[in-house]
Formats: structure tokens, C-alpha cells, sequence
């Protein structure tokens, strides 16, 4: 099966007519086994599997590394192929946005909070590209991962507010047998802060295994485990314990949890989370 590489959104609309139907799995390119497992996820769901590779501008901060993030497109279509995509949306800034982006998409305050306090205007820029891409694709299935589950969270909001006849698909976090969430990012570390990076998941899982043995003062067990990491050299953006039903800080009654971190290894801004219950 040949991959078919599509870079304007009048030709992929004209391509999509005759589909019944498609899932689709929006990305950044720099695709590595994660993104892969999305493919495949994506395959179980529709005859029509459908990958978008675009560096969206809007989600990107006046600090952030827009201009340096790792365009390797020839190797990701590659990989698009072998796993078993069979289009891929490739789309310039300027065919997605042709005049000035006025008009965005505004998340709810949980937006401004985890990765969204360190990054303001970040999940705007997210929220608006994906319903751009939901309004060009036109999907009956989307799929994101889990690793980036504020996102997951946001644009299951977006989906049912905006009543779009799009069911998501949550794929599961991969991992390096370290532990280590597979990241784009993590080619930026040395071999040291790869090898150090293994301890934000470790700590993750002390945090479940802790309240799951009885402990319920969560503000305290996220204060000790910021300062256990920064002792460590890390900078912590956050370690948060979360109902994982609608993210807002875990209180006694919450059963379903979810604790994310964010924390720097040099400039590497590297984020992970571990969904648990308790009793």
C-alpha cells in the first residue's frame, strides 16, 4: 500500500469525498513508535487512516522552539507507510492559515493551569489548528495519546461542546523499558539527562503507590515530590494530583486519578502522567 502524500486541503477534501470512513491522527512530525502506535490504533477504527504532519505556529510560545523543532518529513512518511497510514495532510503555514488566525478557539480555564500556566495561549493555538483539521478532514475517529493528557482532556471538551460527530480514541502512553515516555523531545537530551529523565515516571509511580497505601494529603505529596526532583537538578513546572475525570486538584472523594508532572532536564521541558484508582 502506497502512502499518499497531500499538501492542500482542496485536493485532500476531493480525496476524502469517496471514504466512508476515516480516522485520523493529527501530528507534528518527528514521528517515533508512539506516533506509530496511534497508526495502528487508528487502523482498528476505519479503512481510511489519515496523518497530518504540521508545526502549528499558534501553539508555540515567543520563547519556544518553533524554529528549531526537528522537521524530518521524508523519514516520517516512511514511517507513516510502513505502519500502515495511508494519506498524510503535509499542509505549509500559510495553506492552514492563509490570512491571520483572528478567530481562535478559547478552552475553558483548565487551560491556564498545568502546562498551560507555563505556556499561556498554548491550548488556543491547539484547540484552533485541531478544529481546523476536524473541519478539513472531517473524520469519523480521532486519535491522541495519552501522554499529552491535558490535551486529550481539552479536545474531548472541544468535541462535546461543539457537538462534532467525532469519537476520540485515547492511545496508551509508550514507553522505553526504562520507563522513559517516548518523546520527540527526548532527542534533545545527553546520554546523562536521558539516563537521569527515567526518574520523572519512578516518581510518578511512588506518588500513585503512596496514595494508593492510604495517603490522601495530596498537596503535601506533590510539595515533596517537587523538591525531591529539584534536589536532583531538575526544574519542576509542576507535579500535580488530578481527578482524571475533569482535572481539577484531587480531593477526598475522587476515586479516579491522574498525577502529571512537567519537569526540565537542561532545556529539555519534559512532561508524563500515571492514572490510578483508589478504593
Amino acid at each position: 500500500m502506497t502512502l499518499e502524500i497531500i499538501p492542500d486541503i482542496a485536493s485532500l477534501r476531493a480525496r476524502l469525498a469517496q471514504e466512508k470512513n476515516i480516522a485520523f491522527v493529527p501530528t507534528m512530525g518527528n514521528l517515533h513508535a508512539g506516533h506509530l502506535h496511534l497508526i495502528a490504533l487508528a487502523r482498528q477504527y476505519a479503512d481510511c487512516v489519515v496523518a497530518s504532519i504540521f508545526v502549528n505556529p499558534l501553539q508555540f510560545g515567543a520563547n519556544e522552539d518553533l524554529d528549531n523543532y526537528p522537521r524530518t518529513l521524508a523519514a516520517d512518511c516512511e514511517k507513516l507507510e510502513t505502519a500502515g497510514a495511508n494519506i498524510v495532510f503535509t499542509p505549509t503555514v500559510s495553506e492552514m492559515y492563509p490570512t491571520a488566525q483572528t478567530m481562535r478557539i478559547t478552552p475553558p480555564p483548565i487551560a491556564n493551569e498545568l502546562c498551560g500556566a507555563a505556556r499561556p495561549g498554548h491550548f488556543d493555538g491547539v484547540a484552533t489548528v485541531v478544529m481546523k483539521l476536524f473541519n478539513i478532514v472531517q473524520p469519523q475517529v480521532a486519535i491522541f495519546g495519552k501522554k499529552d493528557f491535558q490535551q486529550l482532556f481539552i479536545i474531548r471538551e472541544l468535541v462535546r461542546q461543539f457537538n462534532l460527530p467525532i469519537q476520540i480514541i485515547a492511545g496508551e502512553t509508550q514507553r522505553e523499558e526504562s520507563g522513559l515516555a517516548l518523546s520527540s523531545r527526548n532527542g534533545y537530551l545527553s546520554a546523562s539527562q536521558k539516563l537521569e529523565a527515567q526518574r520523572l515516571y519512578r516518581t510518578l509511580k511512588l506518588i500513585a503507590d503512596n496514595v494508593q497505601q492510604g495517603n490522601r494529603d495530596y498537596r503535601a505529596i506533590e510539595t515533596q515530590s517537587s523538591q525531591y526532583l529539584t534536589q536532583l537538578g531538575w526544574m519542576v513546572d509542576y507535579i500535580s494530583i488530578r481527578s482524571a475525570l475533569t482535572l481539577m486538584p484531587a480531593n477526598a472523594e475522587d476515586r479516579n486519578l491522574v498525577a502529571l508532572a512537567a519537569a526540565r532536564q537542561g532545556k529539555t521541558r519534559l512532561i508524563d502522567n500515571i492514572e490510578f484508582s483508589v478504593a
